[in-house]
Protein backbone atom coordinates (compact mmCIF):
# COMPACT_ATOMS: atom_id res chain seq x y z
CA UNK A 1 0.00 0.00 0.00
CA UNK A 2 3.00 2.32 0.27
CA UNK A 3 3.26 4.79 -2.59
CA UNK A 4 6.31 6.99 -3.39
CA UNK A 5 5.85 10.64 -2.41
CA UNK A 6 6.18 11.95 -5.97
CA UNK A 7 3.51 9.57 -7.22
CA UNK A 8 1.13 10.61 -4.44
CA UNK A 9 1.63 14.29 -5.24
CA UNK A 10 0.90 13.63 -8.91
CA UNK A 11 -2.31 11.88 -7.89
CA UNK A 12 -3.25 14.83 -5.71
CA UNK A 13 -2.60 17.29 -8.52
CA UNK A 14 -4.85 15.33 -10.85
CA UNK A 15 -7.63 15.09 -8.26
CA UNK A 16 -7.53 18.60 -6.81
CA UNK A 17 -10.61 19.70 -8.73
CA UNK A 18 -12.81 17.12 -7.07
CA UNK A 19 -11.22 16.48 -3.69
CA UNK A 20 -12.82 17.89 -0.56
CA UNK A 21 -14.92 20.19 -2.72
CA UNK A 22 -18.33 21.17 -1.54
CA UNK A 23 -20.54 20.87 -4.68
CA UNK A 24 -22.43 23.90 -5.86
CA UNK A 25 -26.14 24.05 -5.19
CA UNK A 26 -28.06 21.87 -7.66
CA UNK A 27 -30.24 23.41 -10.35
CA UNK A 28 -33.86 22.76 -9.37
CA UNK A 29 -36.02 21.49 -12.24
CA UNK A 30 -39.79 20.97 -11.93
CA UNK A 31 -41.89 19.09 -14.48
CA UNK A 32 -45.44 17.79 -14.56
CA UNK A 33 -45.81 14.02 -14.75
CA UNK A 34 -46.27 12.84 -18.34
CA UNK A 35 -44.36 15.72 -19.91
CA UNK A 36 -40.89 15.98 -21.37
CA UNK A 37 -37.96 17.65 -19.65
CA UNK A 38 -34.40 18.21 -20.86
CA UNK A 39 -31.33 18.59 -18.64
CA UNK A 40 -28.75 20.60 -20.57
CA UNK A 41 -25.20 20.19 -19.32
CA UNK A 42 -23.14 23.41 -19.26
CA UNK A 43 -19.40 22.88 -19.26
CA UNK A 44 -18.05 26.31 -20.13
CA UNK A 45 -15.29 26.16 -22.71
CA UNK A 46 -15.20 22.33 -22.81
CA UNK A 47 -16.75 20.49 -25.72
CA UNK A 48 -17.57 16.94 -26.59
CA UNK A 49 -19.59 14.19 -24.88
CA UNK A 50 -20.37 14.27 -21.19
CA UNK A 51 -20.99 11.60 -18.56
CA UNK A 52 -24.47 11.57 -17.01
CA UNK A 53 -25.00 10.01 -13.58
CA UNK A 54 -28.24 9.30 -11.70
CA UNK A 55 -27.48 9.67 -8.00
CA UNK A 56 -30.70 8.13 -6.67
CA UNK A 57 -29.99 4.97 -8.66
CA UNK A 58 -26.85 4.07 -6.73
CA UNK A 59 -24.80 6.44 -8.91
CA UNK A 60 -25.78 4.79 -12.19
CA UNK A 61 -23.46 5.89 -15.03
CA UNK A 62 -25.65 6.32 -18.14
CA UNK A 63 -22.60 6.28 -20.42
CA UNK A 64 -22.27 2.57 -19.62
CA UNK A 65 -25.89 1.77 -20.56
CA UNK A 66 -26.89 0.96 -24.12
CA UNK A 67 -29.34 3.27 -25.99
CA UNK A 68 -31.97 0.51 -25.94
CA UNK A 69 -31.76 0.21 -22.16
CA UNK A 70 -31.91 3.99 -21.85
CA UNK A 71 -35.11 4.09 -23.88
CA UNK A 72 -36.62 1.43 -21.60
CA UNK A 73 -35.89 3.77 -18.69
CA UNK A 74 -37.52 6.65 -20.59
CA UNK A 75 -34.17 8.39 -21.05
CA UNK A 76 -32.24 9.57 -24.07
CA UNK A 77 -28.67 10.96 -24.13
CA UNK A 78 -28.02 13.17 -27.15
CA UNK A 79 -24.94 15.37 -27.46
CA UNK A 80 -24.66 17.20 -24.12
CA UNK A 81 -28.31 16.85 -23.06
CA UNK A 82 -30.29 14.25 -21.16
CA UNK A 83 -33.88 13.87 -22.42
CA UNK A 84 -36.62 12.43 -20.20
CA UNK A 85 -39.36 11.96 -22.78
CA UNK A 86 -42.24 11.14 -20.41
CA UNK A 87 -41.43 12.11 -16.83
CA UNK A 88 -42.71 10.04 -13.92
CA UNK A 89 -42.01 9.85 -10.20
CA UNK A 90 -39.44 7.14 -10.98
CA UNK A 91 -37.31 9.80 -12.69
CA UNK A 92 -37.32 12.08 -9.66
CA UNK A 93 -33.96 12.59 -7.98
CA UNK A 94 -30.48 14.04 -8.40
CA UNK A 95 -28.58 14.01 -11.71
CA UNK A 96 -25.05 15.10 -12.51
CA UNK A 97 -23.05 15.66 -15.66
CA UNK A 98 -19.31 15.96 -16.12
CA UNK A 99 -16.82 16.22 -18.95
CA UNK A 100 -14.47 13.33 -19.45
CA UNK A 101 -11.10 14.04 -17.79
CA UNK A 102 -12.64 17.13 -16.13
CA UNK A 103 -13.49 16.81 -12.46
CA UNK A 104 -16.09 19.59 -12.18
CA UNK A 105 -19.69 18.37 -12.01
CA UNK A 106 -23.01 20.11 -12.57
CA UNK A 107 -25.99 19.00 -10.52
CA UNK A 108 -29.71 18.91 -11.20
CA UNK A 109 -32.49 18.15 -8.71
CA UNK A 110 -35.55 16.94 -10.64
CA UNK A 111 -39.00 17.11 -9.04
CA UNK A 112 -41.91 15.42 -10.84
CA UNK A 113 -45.39 16.40 -9.64
CA UNK A 114 -48.93 15.40 -10.51
CA UNK A 115 -50.78 18.00 -8.40
CA UNK A 116 -49.52 21.49 -7.62
CA UNK A 117 -49.19 22.27 -3.93
CA UNK A 118 -48.86 25.80 -2.54
CA UNK A 119 -45.11 25.31 -2.13
CA UNK A 120 -44.73 24.05 -5.70
CA UNK A 121 -46.73 26.98 -7.08
CA UNK A 122 -44.07 29.41 -5.84
CA UNK A 123 -41.37 27.37 -7.60
CA UNK A 124 -43.13 26.60 -10.89
CA UNK A 125 -45.06 29.78 -11.69
CA UNK A 126 -43.60 32.72 -13.59
CA UNK A 127 -44.96 36.25 -13.10
CA UNK A 128 -45.33 38.96 -15.72
CA UNK A 129 -46.59 42.53 -15.22
CA UNK A 130 -48.38 44.61 -17.87
CA UNK A 131 -50.17 47.96 -17.66
CA UNK A 132 -53.70 48.81 -18.71
CA UNK A 133 -54.28 50.35 -22.15
CA UNK A 134 -50.76 49.32 -23.22
CA UNK A 135 -49.65 46.51 -25.51
CA UNK A 136 -48.54 43.29 -23.86
CA UNK A 137 -46.93 40.11 -25.20
CA UNK A 138 -46.93 36.96 -23.08
CA UNK A 139 -43.53 35.24 -23.02
CA UNK A 140 -43.33 31.47 -22.63
CA UNK A 141 -40.27 30.35 -20.57
CA UNK A 142 -37.64 28.32 -22.40
CA UNK A 143 -36.02 26.46 -19.50
CA UNK A 144 -35.12 22.78 -19.82
CA UNK A 145 -36.18 22.31 -23.45
CA UNK A 146 -34.35 20.72 -26.42
CA UNK A 147 -31.51 22.90 -27.71
CA UNK A 148 -32.45 24.70 -30.94
CA UNK A 149 -29.47 23.10 -32.67
CA UNK A 150 -30.73 19.57 -32.04
CA UNK A 151 -32.08 18.22 -35.37
CA UNK A 152 -33.89 15.27 -33.78
CA UNK A 153 -36.67 17.40 -32.26
CA UNK A 154 -39.03 19.55 -34.32
CA UNK A 155 -40.76 22.37 -32.44
CA UNK A 156 -44.31 23.57 -33.20
CA UNK A 157 -46.17 26.80 -32.36
CA UNK A 158 -46.68 27.49 -28.67
CA UNK A 159 -50.24 26.84 -27.41
CA UNK A 160 -51.66 29.32 -24.86
CA UNK A 161 -54.62 28.71 -22.56
CA UNK A 162 -56.10 30.67 -19.67
CA UNK A 163 -57.15 29.04 -16.42
CA UNK A 164 -60.93 28.68 -16.34
CA UNK A 165 -61.09 28.71 -20.15
CA UNK A 166 -59.27 25.44 -20.83
CA UNK A 167 -61.24 24.67 -24.00
CA UNK A 168 -60.42 27.97 -25.67
CA UNK A 169 -57.01 28.84 -27.01
CA UNK A 170 -55.93 32.41 -26.35
CA UNK A 171 -53.52 34.70 -28.12
CA UNK A 172 -50.28 35.77 -26.51
CA UNK A 173 -50.45 39.38 -27.75
CA UNK A 174 -52.73 42.11 -26.39
CA UNK A 175 -52.81 45.41 -28.28
CA UNK A 176 -54.43 47.07 -25.24
CA UNK A 177 -54.44 44.92 -22.10
CA UNK A 178 -57.34 45.32 -19.63
CA UNK A 179 -58.03 44.31 -16.03
CA UNK A 180 -60.11 41.36 -17.29
CA UNK A 181 -56.95 39.88 -18.81
CA UNK A 182 -55.56 39.26 -15.31
CA UNK A 183 -55.15 35.58 -14.53
CA UNK A 184 -53.13 32.38 -14.80
CA UNK A 185 -52.02 31.25 -18.26
CA UNK A 186 -50.49 27.98 -19.42
CA UNK A 187 -48.17 27.79 -22.40
CA UNK A 188 -47.31 24.44 -23.99
CA UNK A 189 -44.30 23.83 -26.25
CA UNK A 190 -44.94 20.74 -28.49
CA UNK A 191 -42.00 18.80 -29.98
CA UNK A 192 -42.06 16.02 -32.57
CA UNK A 193 -39.59 13.19 -32.01
CA UNK A 194 -39.55 9.75 -33.63
CA UNK A 195 -43.12 10.18 -34.88
CA UNK A 196 -44.57 11.19 -31.51
CA UNK A 197 -45.46 14.54 -29.92
CA UNK A 198 -43.95 15.42 -26.53
CA UNK A 199 -45.02 18.51 -24.58
CA UNK A 200 -43.36 20.87 -22.11
CA UNK A 201 -45.72 23.22 -20.24
CA UNK A 202 -45.22 26.29 -18.04
CA UNK A 203 -47.51 28.42 -15.88
CA UNK A 204 -47.48 32.20 -16.23
CA UNK A 205 -49.32 34.62 -13.91
CA UNK A 206 -50.28 37.87 -15.66
CA UNK A 207 -50.58 40.83 -13.28
CA UNK A 208 -52.31 43.82 -14.92
CA UNK A 209 -51.54 47.11 -13.13
CA UNK A 210 -52.95 50.61 -13.69
CA UNK A 211 -51.24 52.52 -16.46
CA UNK A 212 -47.95 54.08 -15.39
CA UNK A 213 -48.99 57.27 -17.17
CA UNK A 214 -51.93 57.80 -14.80
CA UNK A 215 -50.28 56.86 -11.52
CA UNK A 216 -49.15 60.39 -10.68
CA UNK A 217 -51.99 62.49 -12.09
CA UNK A 218 -53.42 63.31 -8.67
CA UNK A 219 -51.57 64.90 -5.75
CA UNK A 220 -50.83 62.74 -2.74
CA UNK A 221 -50.53 64.31 0.69
CA UNK A 222 -47.70 62.39 2.29
CA UNK A 223 -47.97 63.60 5.86
CA UNK A 224 -49.55 64.00 8.29
CA UNK A 225 -52.40 61.49 8.17
CA UNK A 226 -55.98 62.70 8.43
CA UNK A 227 -57.27 62.97 12.03
CA UNK A 228 -53.81 62.21 13.35
CA UNK A 229 -52.97 63.22 16.92
CA UNK A 230 -49.61 64.94 17.38
CA UNK A 231 -48.19 65.19 20.88
CA UNK A 232 -46.41 68.41 21.81
CA UNK A 233 -44.80 70.01 24.88
CA UNK A 234 -46.72 72.98 26.30
CA UNK A 235 -44.41 76.00 26.41
CA UNK A 236 -42.06 74.60 23.72
CA UNK A 237 -41.61 75.10 19.96
CA UNK A 238 -43.58 72.75 17.67
CA UNK A 239 -43.16 72.32 13.90
CA UNK A 240 -45.66 70.20 11.93
CA UNK A 241 -44.79 69.28 8.35
CA UNK A 242 -47.32 68.81 5.54
CA UNK A 243 -46.10 67.55 2.14
CA UNK A 244 -47.76 66.98 -1.22
CA UNK A 245 -46.69 65.83 -4.71
CA UNK A 246 -48.58 66.90 -7.83
CA UNK A 247 -48.28 67.54 -11.58
CA UNK A 248 -50.46 70.64 -11.81
CA UNK A 249 -48.94 74.09 -12.32
CA UNK A 250 -51.95 75.75 -10.68
CA UNK A 251 -51.96 74.53 -7.09
CA UNK A 252 -51.67 75.81 -3.54
CA UNK A 253 -50.84 74.28 -0.17
CA UNK A 254 -51.61 76.10 3.10
CA UNK A 255 -52.73 75.75 6.74
CA UNK A 256 -55.99 76.61 8.53
CA UNK A 257 -56.43 77.04 12.28
CA UNK A 258 -60.00 76.69 13.54
CA UNK A 259 -61.24 77.40 10.01
CA UNK A 260 -59.16 80.60 9.70
CA UNK A 261 -56.17 81.07 7.38
CA UNK A 262 -52.75 80.88 9.01
CA UNK A 263 -50.39 83.64 7.89
CA UNK A 264 -47.46 82.63 5.74
CA UNK A 265 -43.79 83.45 6.56
CA UNK A 266 -44.70 85.95 9.33
CA UNK A 267 -42.45 84.91 12.21
CA UNK A 268 -43.72 87.82 14.34
CA UNK A 269 -46.90 85.82 14.95
CA UNK A 270 -47.15 83.02 17.52
CA UNK A 271 -48.48 80.68 14.79
CA UNK A 272 -47.50 80.84 11.07
CA UNK A 273 -46.31 78.51 8.30
CA UNK A 274 -43.37 78.35 5.89
CA UNK A 275 -43.81 77.25 2.26
CA UNK A 276 -41.16 75.65 0.00
CA UNK A 277 -41.30 73.60 -3.18
CA UNK A 278 -39.01 71.69 -5.56
CA UNK A 279 -39.17 69.71 -8.79
CA UNK A 280 -38.88 65.89 -8.60
CA UNK A 281 -39.01 63.03 -11.09
CA UNK A 282 -42.78 62.80 -10.43
CA UNK A 283 -43.49 66.50 -10.89
CA UNK A 284 -43.59 69.08 -8.10
CA UNK A 285 -43.21 68.59 -4.36
CA UNK A 286 -44.47 71.25 -1.92
CA UNK A 287 -43.89 71.50 1.82
CA UNK A 288 -45.84 73.67 4.30
CA UNK A 289 -44.40 73.72 7.82
CA UNK A 290 -46.82 74.88 10.54
CA UNK A 291 -44.82 76.64 13.28
CA UNK A 292 -46.10 77.14 16.84
CA UNK A 293 -43.42 79.26 18.51
CA UNK A 294 -44.65 78.48 22.03
CA UNK A 295 -47.44 75.95 22.46
CA UNK A 296 -50.22 77.09 24.81
CA UNK A 297 -53.19 75.33 26.36
CA UNK A 298 -55.45 77.21 23.91
CA UNK A 299 -53.48 75.77 20.98
CA UNK A 300 -54.47 72.32 22.16
CA UNK A 301 -58.14 73.25 21.73
CA UNK A 302 -57.79 74.19 18.04
CA UNK A 303 -58.05 71.93 15.02
CA UNK A 304 -55.35 72.45 12.40
CA UNK A 305 -56.01 71.60 8.76
CA UNK A 306 -53.52 71.25 5.90
CA UNK A 307 -55.38 72.07 2.69
CA UNK A 308 -54.39 71.64 -0.94
CA UNK A 309 -56.17 72.93 -4.06
CA UNK A 310 -55.14 72.11 -7.62
CA UNK A 311 -56.57 72.50 -11.11
CA UNK A 312 -57.61 69.26 -12.84
CA UNK A 313 -59.50 69.24 -16.15
CA UNK A 314 -60.72 72.87 -15.83
CA UNK A 315 -61.99 72.37 -12.24
CA UNK A 316 -60.40 72.73 -8.83
CA UNK A 317 -59.99 69.73 -6.57
CA UNK A 318 -59.51 70.14 -2.82
CA UNK A 319 -57.73 67.71 -0.49
CA UNK A 320 -57.44 68.21 3.27
CA UNK A 321 -55.98 66.53 6.32
CA UNK A 322 -56.81 67.56 9.88
CA UNK A 323 -54.59 67.02 12.90
CA UNK A 324 -55.19 67.41 16.63
CA UNK A 325 -52.68 68.57 19.22
CA UNK A 326 -52.34 66.82 22.57
CA UNK A 327 -50.06 67.34 25.55
CA UNK A 328 -47.15 64.95 25.92
CA UNK A 329 -47.12 62.76 29.00
CA UNK A 330 -43.98 63.58 30.96
CA UNK A 331 -43.72 59.97 32.00
CA UNK A 332 -43.33 59.01 28.35
CA UNK A 333 -39.96 60.80 28.33
CA UNK A 334 -38.72 58.48 31.04
CA UNK A 335 -40.05 55.45 29.18
CA UNK A 336 -38.45 56.60 25.92
CA UNK A 337 -35.15 57.24 27.70
CA UNK A 338 -35.20 53.86 29.37
CA UNK A 339 -36.07 51.93 26.23
CA UNK A 340 -32.58 52.16 24.66
CA UNK A 341 -31.00 51.23 28.00
CA UNK A 342 -33.25 48.20 28.36
CA UNK A 343 -32.68 47.15 24.75
CA UNK A 344 -28.89 47.45 25.10
CA UNK A 345 -28.99 45.51 28.40
CA UNK A 346 -31.10 42.73 26.87
CA UNK A 347 -28.84 42.54 23.81
CA UNK A 348 -25.72 42.43 26.00
CA UNK A 349 -27.23 39.69 28.20
CA UNK A 350 -28.24 37.73 25.12
CA UNK A 351 -24.73 37.95 23.67
CA UNK A 352 -23.14 36.92 26.98
CA UNK A 353 -25.49 33.94 27.39
CA UNK A 354 -24.96 32.86 23.79
CA UNK A 355 -21.16 33.14 23.98
CA UNK A 356 -21.10 31.14 27.22
CA UNK A 357 -23.64 28.51 26.22
CA UNK A 358 -23.51 28.58 22.41
CA UNK A 359 -22.53 24.91 22.19
CA UNK A 360 -25.39 23.77 24.45
CA UNK A 361 -27.86 26.08 22.66
CA UNK A 362 -26.83 24.84 19.21
CA UNK A 363 -27.06 21.16 20.20
CA UNK A 364 -30.43 21.72 21.93
CA UNK A 365 -31.92 23.36 18.84
CA UNK A 366 -30.46 20.63 16.64
CA UNK A 367 -31.46 17.58 18.72
CA UNK A 368 -34.66 18.69 20.47
CA UNK A 369 -36.33 21.10 18.05
CA UNK A 370 -34.94 19.61 14.84
CA UNK A 371 -33.27 22.86 13.76
CA UNK A 372 -30.56 21.71 11.41
CA UNK A 373 -29.15 22.88 8.15
CA UNK A 374 -29.99 20.80 5.12
CA UNK A 375 -27.19 18.39 4.29
CA UNK A 376 -26.01 17.83 0.77
CA UNK A 377 -27.77 14.93 -0.93
CA UNK A 378 -24.69 13.94 -2.93
CA UNK A 379 -22.41 13.04 -0.01
CA UNK A 380 -22.22 9.36 0.96
CA UNK A 381 -20.87 9.88 4.46
CA UNK A 382 -21.32 12.39 7.28
CA UNK A 383 -17.78 12.14 8.63
CA UNK A 384 -14.48 10.69 7.40
CA UNK A 385 -12.58 9.44 10.45
CA UNK A 386 -8.99 9.77 9.20
CA UNK A 387 -6.33 8.32 11.53
CA UNK A 388 -2.80 9.69 11.49
CA UNK A 389 0.31 8.21 13.12
CA UNK A 390 3.03 10.58 14.31
CA UNK A 391 6.16 9.52 16.18
CA UNK A 392 6.23 12.99 17.80
CA UNK A 393 2.87 12.76 19.59
CA UNK A 394 1.37 9.83 21.45
CA UNK A 395 -1.89 9.05 19.67
CA UNK A 396 -5.19 7.73 20.97
CA UNK A 397 -5.13 4.14 22.20
CA UNK A 398 -6.92 1.56 19.99
CA UNK A 399 -9.73 1.20 22.53
CA UNK A 400 -10.23 4.99 22.63
CA UNK A 401 -10.34 5.09 18.84
CA UNK A 402 -12.92 2.27 18.75
CA UNK A 403 -14.94 4.09 21.40
CA UNK A 404 -14.83 7.27 19.30
CA UNK A 405 -16.11 5.34 16.28
CA UNK A 406 -18.87 3.49 18.18
CA UNK A 407 -20.27 6.58 19.90
CA UNK A 408 -20.37 8.55 16.64
CA UNK A 409 -22.17 5.74 14.81
CA UNK A 410 -24.31 4.04 17.45
CA UNK A 411 -25.10 6.88 19.84
CA UNK A 412 -25.26 9.95 17.61
CA UNK A 413 -26.25 8.37 14.27
CA UNK A 414 -23.35 9.55 12.11
CA UNK A 415 -22.53 7.62 8.97
CA UNK A 416 -18.77 7.22 9.07
CA UNK A 417 -16.21 6.54 6.37
CA UNK A 418 -13.41 4.36 7.81
CA UNK A 419 -10.32 3.83 5.71
CA UNK A 420 -9.75 0.22 6.80
CA UNK A 421 -13.44 -0.69 6.44
CA UNK A 422 -14.87 1.26 3.50
CA UNK A 423 -11.94 1.33 1.05
CA UNK A 424 -11.58 -1.50 -1.42
CA UNK A 425 -8.33 -3.47 -0.99
CA UNK A 426 -5.61 -2.77 -3.50
CA UNK A 427 -6.54 0.86 -4.10
CA UNK A 428 -3.74 3.43 -4.00
CA UNK A 429 -3.48 5.16 -0.63
CA UNK A 430 -3.57 8.71 -1.99
CA UNK A 431 -6.49 8.05 -4.32
CA UNK A 432 -8.47 6.14 -1.67
CA UNK A 433 -7.83 8.86 0.92
CA UNK A 434 -9.00 11.65 -1.35
CA UNK A 435 -12.05 9.65 -2.42
CA UNK A 436 -13.08 9.29 1.23
CA UNK A 437 -12.65 13.04 1.78
CA UNK A 438 -14.68 13.82 -1.34
CA UNK A 439 -17.58 11.60 -0.26
CA UNK A 440 -17.75 13.01 3.29
CA UNK A 441 -19.27 16.24 4.60
CA UNK A 442 -16.61 16.66 7.30
CA UNK A 443 -13.18 15.24 8.20
CA UNK A 444 -12.02 14.29 11.71
CA UNK A 445 -8.25 13.82 12.00
CA UNK A 446 -7.29 11.43 14.83
CA UNK A 447 -3.64 10.83 15.86
CA UNK A 448 -3.48 7.08 16.50
CA UNK A 449 -0.60 4.72 17.18
CA UNK A 450 -2.50 1.96 15.33
CA UNK A 451 -2.67 3.93 12.07
CA UNK A 452 -0.11 4.16 9.31
CA UNK A 453 1.93 7.30 8.83
CA UNK A 454 0.94 9.84 6.20
CA UNK A 455 3.90 11.51 4.56
CA UNK A 456 4.39 15.26 4.89
CA UNK A 457 3.80 15.86 1.18
CA UNK A 458 0.38 14.25 1.34
CA UNK A 459 -0.55 16.25 4.47
CA UNK A 460 0.48 19.49 2.74
CA UNK A 461 -1.60 18.68 -0.31
CA UNK A 462 -4.60 17.81 1.90
CA UNK A 463 -4.19 21.15 3.71
CA UNK A 464 -4.12 23.08 0.42
CA UNK A 465 -7.26 21.31 -0.82
CA UNK A 466 -9.11 21.91 2.47
CA UNK A 467 -8.29 25.62 2.41
CA UNK A 468 -9.26 26.02 -1.23
CA UNK A 469 -12.55 24.13 -0.95
CA UNK A 470 -13.44 25.33 2.60
CA UNK A 471 -14.09 21.78 3.79
CA UNK A 472 -14.88 21.31 7.49
CA UNK A 473 -12.02 19.80 9.52
CA UNK A 474 -11.77 18.80 13.21
CA UNK A 475 -8.44 17.74 14.78
CA UNK A 476 -8.58 15.62 17.95
CA UNK A 477 -5.68 16.41 20.26
CA UNK A 478 -4.65 13.76 22.83
CA UNK A 479 -4.73 14.79 26.49
CA UNK A 480 -1.17 13.57 27.04
CA UNK A 481 0.31 15.73 24.29
CA UNK A 482 2.07 18.69 25.89
CA UNK A 483 2.77 21.88 23.99
CA UNK A 484 6.41 20.97 23.32
CA UNK A 485 5.39 17.65 21.75
CA UNK A 486 2.61 19.23 19.75
CA UNK A 487 4.93 21.95 18.42
CA UNK A 488 7.38 19.28 17.25
CA UNK A 489 4.97 17.59 14.85
CA UNK A 490 5.50 18.22 11.12
CA UNK A 491 4.65 21.70 9.90
CA UNK A 492 2.03 20.25 7.53
CA UNK A 493 0.14 18.76 10.49
CA UNK A 494 0.34 22.07 12.37
CA UNK A 495 -1.19 23.81 9.34
CA UNK A 496 -4.03 21.30 9.36
CA UNK A 497 -4.64 22.02 13.03
CA UNK A 498 -4.81 25.78 12.36
CA UNK A 499 -7.18 25.19 9.43
CA UNK A 500 -9.69 23.19 11.46
CA UNK A 501 -11.11 23.12 14.97
CA UNK A 502 -9.13 21.46 17.77
CA UNK A 503 -10.90 19.24 20.34
CA UNK A 504 -8.95 17.63 23.22
CA UNK A 505 -9.52 13.98 24.16
CA UNK A 506 -9.32 13.84 27.97
CA UNK A 507 -9.28 10.10 28.55
CA UNK A 508 -11.85 8.69 30.96
CA UNK A 509 -13.66 12.01 31.37
CA UNK A 510 -14.39 12.00 27.60
CA UNK A 511 -16.05 8.57 27.50
CA UNK A 512 -19.56 9.73 28.39
CA UNK A 513 -21.56 10.91 25.33
CA UNK A 514 -22.73 13.84 27.48
CA UNK A 515 -19.17 14.99 28.27
CA UNK A 516 -17.70 18.34 27.23
CA UNK A 517 -15.55 16.56 24.63
CA UNK A 518 -18.56 15.16 22.75
CA UNK A 519 -20.49 18.43 22.97
CA UNK A 520 -17.59 20.37 21.45
CA UNK A 521 -16.95 17.72 18.79
CA UNK A 522 -20.61 17.56 17.70
CA UNK A 523 -20.79 21.37 17.67
CA UNK A 524 -18.08 21.48 15.00
CA UNK A 525 -19.58 18.59 12.98
CA UNK A 526 -22.62 18.78 10.69
CA UNK A 527 -25.88 17.23 12.00
CA UNK A 528 -26.04 13.46 11.65
CA UNK A 529 -28.41 12.31 8.92
CA UNK A 530 -29.86 9.57 11.19
CA UNK A 531 -30.35 11.84 14.19
CA UNK A 532 -29.46 11.20 17.83
CA UNK A 533 -30.08 7.50 18.55
CA UNK A 534 -29.03 7.72 22.21
CA UNK A 535 -28.15 3.98 22.40
CA UNK A 536 -26.58 2.97 25.73
CA UNK A 537 -22.94 1.97 25.31
CA UNK A 538 -20.40 0.33 27.50
CA UNK A 539 -16.77 1.47 27.58
CA UNK A 540 -14.37 -0.75 25.68
CA UNK A 541 -11.56 -2.28 27.72
CA UNK A 542 -8.09 -1.24 26.69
Amino acid sequence: MKVPLLQMLLLLASLTGRCVATPSAPWDVYVKAGEMVVLNCQQGRYHGPVIWTIENKLQMDLSKISPAEQRQMGLLCLDRSLFILTASVNHQGDYSCSQRNVSKQFWFRLTVYSTLTRELENSTQYTMTCYTHESCTLTCPDNDIPPPSNPNFTSYDIIWRKEGESLRKVVSYFSSVEDTDNGVYTCTRPYLFDGQIYNRSYTLVLDVQPSKQTLDKHPVILSPLDNETIYVDVGSLAVIKCEAEFNSDQSSLFWLSGGQFVQRDDDSLPVFYNYTWEYTTKGKKATANLVLKRVTENDLLNNYTCKMQYLSKSSYVTLTVTINLAKKDRRSHISVALCPVVIVAVMAATVIVYVKFKIEITLFLRDTLGCRRKSSGVKTYDVFLMCYNSDKVTGLKPCDRRWLQNVLEENFGYKLCLFERDVQPGKAVAEALLDCIEQSQSVVLVPSSAAQSLETGLLSAIHAALVERKTSLVVIKPERANEAEWDSVPEAFQLLEKTGHCVTWEGLSSLSPSSAFWKKLRYHLPPARNGNKAFPLEALPC
